[in-house]
């Protein structure tokens, strides 16, 4: 059990570069909110962070393809539906971020920040990567003082955007490094299974 479940998550690192490809496009979402929180409104960027979410996933796809990597697991991969489920959870909790912006639009952000944190654990056992824990640990922290310092929603994003960006490099230099170091990394018996 404990090998297929290593297969899997190896599967998950290799079709999706570790997940960094996704999290660079989760990075450039929140990077355009920033600038239309600096540029435009506050209350805009709530919605320019919604839309860039609902591409983020098909944009992760597109560089995880530019980067020579397939962008989608084998389909008798288990933890495909643990990704779903953590997709699902995150939709869930989007009322309430936006809920939350009607009281206060400065909290919007931070509000989101301890959602994606809290998503990002979950990738630590899709991914099979403890780099992940540090991650969402990283951004729920993050979203927590940036509420009680009562930060703009400019600053909110840009911290998304900037911390994001940061673990994406970081996980592209290891997922990199593990298929530089694992001469024997070979997908074909997770992916030739039904």
């Amino acid at each position: 059990m404990t090998t297929d479940l290593a297969r899997a998550q190896a599967d998950m690192r290799f079709a999706y570069f570790g997940g960094a490809a996704g999290m660079l496009a989760s990075s450039i979402a929140w990077l355009c909110a920033a600038v239309a929180a600096a540029q435009v409104a506050p209350r805009q960027a709530v919605w320019v962070l919604f839309i860039g979410g609902m591409l983020i996933h098909p944009l992760g796809v597109l560089i995880a393809k530019l980067l020579g990597r397939p962008g989608n697991h084998s389909k008798g991969n288990p933890l495909g539906s643990l990704a779903l489920a953590s997709t699902a959870w995150l939709i869930f909790s989007l009322p309430l971020a936006y809920a939350v912006s009607l009281l206060r639009i400065e909290w919007f952000f931070p509000a989101m920040l301890l959602v994606i944190g809290g998503r990002y654990l979950v990738f630590s056992s899709l991914f099979g990567m403890r780099i992940y824990w540090v991650c969402g640990l990283a951004l729920a922290g993050a979203g927590y003082f940036l509420a009680q310092a009562g930060a703009s929603p400019t600053l909110g994003a840009a911290a998304g955007a900037a911390i994001e960006a940061v673990f994406a490099a970081a996980i592209f230099v290891l997922n990199r490094r593990e298929l530089r170091s694992n001469s024997s990394f070979d997908q074909k018996p997770l992916r030739g299974s039904p």
